[in-house]
């Protein structure tokens, strides 16, 4: 990791929920309306049986970027939105057996210095499942580049997610993710 001055460790994301809303805000440009909405869901989520967040926060304890996940359960609102469209691909086994990447975000001052990359590959190190899977927004981006990188290939592409105003496409990897040599 190229930012020397972060540090990548297990955080209590329920009690930071703010702080780490407050950087998804910047890097994913949200509003306060949506903010309220997602709280509620991150909170949720953490409940999840095998839920863990790591983040990166600056030597005076500021949080920059985190990341959160689980193993994955059919039964979520996310599996069972993205079932179909992956279904038509050939590849719902994916949903089974996989470590799901729920939320990653950077703060945009610490974006391309390898932080998200560290977060991702420190959780998914945590994972007992052989493979990870994800949504991203279906636009070429640095985040989507990142996640090639680590071996992330599409499962399926204009998967829309109700009330998200641009499509999505589902990414999957097996575990371990590649690391550059």
């Amino acid at each position: 990791m190229d930012d020397a001055e972060v540090m990548i460790g297990p955080v209590n994301l329920a009690a930071r929920v703010d702080e780490a809303l407050a950087v998804q805000a910047l890097a994913f440009g949200l509003d306060e309306d949506e903010i309220a909405v997602r709280r509620h869901i991150v909170l949720r989520h953490l409940l999840c049986r095998g839920a863990r967040a790591y983040g990166a926060t600056t030597p005076d304890g500021a949080l920059v970027g985190f990341v959160y996940g689980m193993p994955n359960d059919r039964t979520h609102w996310w599996s069972t939105v993205v079932e179909p469209y992956l279904r038509a691909t050939g590849t719902a086994d994916w949903l089974d057996d996989s470590f799901v990447i729920t939320e990653l975000h950077v703060h945009p001052a610490h974006q391309g210095q390898g932080v998200g990359r560290e977060l991702i590959t420190t959780i998914t190190d945590t994972a007992a499942e052989p493979r990870s899977i994800l949504s991203a927004i279906d636009t070429e981006s640095p985040a989507r580049g990142l996640y090639r990188s680590l071996g992330y290939t599409d499962l399926a592409r204009q998967v829309h997610f109700p009330s998200a105003a641009r499509p999505y496409a589902v990414m999957g990897a097996p575990l371990p993710l590649q690391r550059r040599n």
